[in-house]
């Protein structure tokens, strides 16, 4: 791929946390498949997948992964294929590893499964697409100022240049940016990894090093839905929001 190039046709939606901060929605209704405004966060992230042109998606099981498989098994509009996790719980990089020979050779897609967002003037996954470029990049993240972020009260996750490349906050420092849960990944960095679990932020630190980190700012609005009362928060603020609104 190139920049410009066409939308991927694969992605992996990342649906097997064990959402512990969210107890007790959690205790009997997976994460992914709690409604915000009346339509889960799951189907929110397939719908915006479907709606560009991605063809296939993995979603990954772990907690509760009965009642996901169930819940999509009348969903048409992807070809939604499952990776199993319930013996073990792979963390985010174990999990997109142990579903690779799935997802292909080319470029995916790689989302949370929890993250809520409204796209700006052009979604955010086709503004991924576009600014994806293999040549330079191993990951492209979507970014979101702190600042902007619904619902979000931590001390970001990363620094950006002007060009786009990502630099990880260090120690005692407050980073302007959160990852949004949003990405485009190379399935080349699926090499050499790890037996077991392991999260994607070792493969974000390899990256680093080699400069192949890159990130796009979000131009919408983003939800951190992490708790039960962020849930209402974030339930708030989208009955006030039109469609793509962006408040900068």
């Amino acid at each position: 791929m190139s920049p410009g190039a066409a939308i991927p046709r694969r992605a992996m939606v990342l649906a097997a946390g064990l959402g512990l901060r969210m107890r007790p929605l959690t205790d009997k209704t997976p994460k992914p498949l709690i409604p915000v405004q009346g339509r889960s966060m799951l189907d929110r992230v397939l719908d915006r997948l479907h709606a560009v042109g991605v063809e296939q998606a993995v979603v990954n099981l772990h907690h509760l992964g009965d009642q996901i498989e169930a819940h999509l098994k009348d969903r048409d509009d992807l070809k939604i294929s499952f990776s199993d996790e319930e013996g073990l719980l792979l963390e985010t990089g174990g999990g997109v590893a142990k579903a690779r020979e799935m997802l292909g050779d080319e470029p995916f897609f790689v989302i949370n499964g929890d993250v809520v967002w409204l796209d700006g003037g052009t979604p955010a996954l086709l503004r991924l697409t576009q600014a994806w470029d293999e040549a330079q990049m191993d990951f492209l993240l979507l970014v979101h100022p702190v600042t902007y972020a619904y619902g979000y009260e931590g001390l970001g996750d990363f620094f950006m240049d002007p060009a786009g490349r990502l630099r990880r906050r260090r120690e005692r420092e407050i980073a302007p940016f959160i990852f949004a849960g949003i990405q485009i990944l190379h399935p080349r960095v699926l090499r050499d990894l790890p037996d077991g679990p392991f999260s994607l932020n070792l493969l974000y630190d390899r990256a680093v090093e080699d400069d192949r980190l890159w990130g796009l700012r979000h131009d919408g609005e983003w939800f951190h839905v992490g708790t039960p009362e962020s849930l209402a928060e974030v339930e708030d603020a989208l009955h006030h929001l039109s469609p793509g609104a962006v408040h900068r």
